[in-house]
């Protein structure tokens, strides 16, 4: 059974935003149920800066920022070629210390750490949730659709004093691959940006089986943004594979009465049903949701994984094809669609998907994984 959730490539803290509109029903909580985290879950700690941050802050940004101003300077000392080389890694999403120590992190790690830096130098700070065509990832059998959000330092014109000079604003991307040019954005607050990372800590905990962990960053999600309908998709799911049908029936009935045609959502409610025996609301469900998605994500991969299996390596081609049609960037179409040449013979388009596999990966390993993959092909083209 797949389970759908969202989750955010990147992440942002606004340097002043306003607190919830409103307070999360606890009804939808059963901590008896769970054991205690395994780690501190707290807000504050997103973007504390640690001991090493801040000496970091003081020896390289500082100087930068008085030779260059604060936002350039900032920007200088975390993208140029310095000291910090940062790795894009979209395996796992870390707190502001946590990136910095590791020098890597998905794109919300990195806004995160770059935002701890703002505030600490009093830049201003805007976060924008950018609008893109849907992207998909999967880990095992969960489904993640990947949000974009970045941020922007410095004052825009509307928080300008009358009189004051025109502000200089600079805004940071960290997503790898895609043209964001002209897109669309709308900004979001902090209390949202806090939630959405507390929600991207539970799915990892849950894509791990860690369920006690993602109950409680999952909950802290819900509390940090009672309005954001994600919290309580991710509840949910928490729920439905820890057992406990009734709490993730009530939570999930909960996020469809607040978004009815979300179909993670519905896809979600429709597990719990069939979980629960009740075979003909189930049904119901499925039919609704066939409705909003005529051809839900990874339809095409996994038609074309059947293909393969069968030995059908044209039809596995044509459909994995129609999968990196609507997602490009995502590296495991390209990888199957490598491994469906190779059913074929065609070794110059193995190589050339093999590679554009290695190069959209998100992660370290699948990199290491695909590029190890296609140095093989190469040596053995070479013998």
């Amino acid at each position: 059974m797949r389970v759908l959730l969202a989750l955010a490539g990147c992440a942002l803290l606004a340097a002043c935003a306003t607190g919830p509109a409103q307070r999360a029903d606890e009804r939808v909580f059963a901590d008896a149920r769970f054991a205690p985290p395994s780690e501190r879950i707290r807000a504050e700690d997103v973007f504390a800066l640690s001991p090493a941050m801040k000496r970091y802050l003081e020896r390289e940004i500082a100087e930068k920022a008085r030779s260059r101003g604060k936002q350039h300077g900032l920007v200088d000392a975390i993208l140029a070629d310095g000291e910090l080389k940062l790795e894009y890694d979209s395996a796992r999403t870390r707190n502001a210390a946590q990136a910095f120590e590791a020098r890597t992190g998905n794109c919300l790690s990195l806004v995160i750490m770059t935002a701890a830096f703002a505030k600490e130098l009093g830049i201003p700070v805007h976060y924008q949730s950018v609008y893109t065509d849907e992207i998909w990832a999967r880990s095992g059998d969960i489904h993640l659709v990947i949000d974009h959000i970045n941020l922007t330092l410095g004052r825009r014109l509307g928080e300008m004093a009358l009189g004051a000079l025109p502000p200089e604003v600079l805004t940071i991307d960290f997503q790898p691959q895609q043209d964001l040019r002209n897109q669309r954005s709308r900004e979001l607050p902090e209390h949202t940006v806090v939630a959405i990372y507390m929600g991207n800590r539970a799915a990892e905990a849950l894509a791990l089986g860690r369920l006690n962990d993602a109950y409680w960053w999952a909950r802290e999600a819900v509390l940090q943004d009672p309005a954001l309908v994600r919290g309580y998709n991710t509840l949910g799911v928490v729920y439905r594979r820890h057992g406990d049908l009734m709490q993730a029936e009530q939570v999930l009935r909960y996020a469809m009465a607040q978004e009815s045609s979300n179909p993670r959502i519905v896809a979600n409610l429709a597990q719990v049903l069939s979980d629960m025996g009740r075979d003909g609301e189930a049904a119901a469900m499925k039919q609704r949701l066939a409705q909003l998605e005529t051809d839900p994500p990874f339809a095409f991969f996994y038609r074309g994984q059947d293909a393969l299996a069968r030995g059908d390596y044209a039809a596995a081609r044509a459909l994995f094809e129609r999968e990196v049609a609507r997602a490009p960037y995502y590296h495991e179409f390209h990888y199957w669609l490598a491994r469906a040449y190779a059913g074929l013979g065609d070794e110059a388009q193995v190589k050339k998907h093999l590679a554009l596999a290695a190069e959209s990966s998100t992660t370290r390993n699948d990199r290491d994984l695909y590029a190890a993959k296609l140095d093989r092909l190469r040596s053995n083209s070479a013998h």
